[in-house]
C-alpha cells in the first residue's frame, strides 16, 4: 500500500489485535488470567486475538490491564489533514 494512504478500520484492527496480543505476553499472562482480571470474556479475548474484532468498553478493560490505556488520550484530536488528492500531494513538494 502507498505510504500516504490512510490505513484502513481492517488495517488498525489488524494492528491492535498483534499489539496487545504481543503486550500480553510481554507481560507473561495468559488469555484467561487476561481475560480474568479485564473482567472480559475468554471468548471475546480469543476473538479479538483472532480477528481484531472487540467490543470498545472490553478494549479499553483489556487496556487498562495491559498499562496501556493512556494511549486512548489522542485518539480523535486535530491532525494534520492529509491530502485529497495528487494534486495537493505534489503541490507539497
Amino acid at each position: 500500500m502507498l505510504s500516504f494512504l490512510p490505513k484502513t478500520p481492517q488495517d488498525v484492527m489488524q494492528e491492535l489485535k498483534e499489539k496487545y496480543k504481543t503486550r500480553r505476553k510481554q507481560l507473561k499472562l495468559s488469555q484467561q488470567e487476561l481475560s480474568t482480571r479485564a473482567d472480559v470474556s475468554l471468548g471475546s479475548l480469543k476473538r479479538f486475538e483472532t480477528t481484531g474484532k472487540i467490543s470498545l468498553e472490553s478494549l479499553l478493560k483489556l487496556a487498562f490491564v495491559l498499562e496501556c490505556l493512556e494511549d486512548f488520550s489522542g485518539v480523535c484530536e486535530m491532525r494534520n489533514v492529509l491530502p485529497q488528492n495528487l494534486e495537493e500531494v505534489f503541490n507539497e513538494l
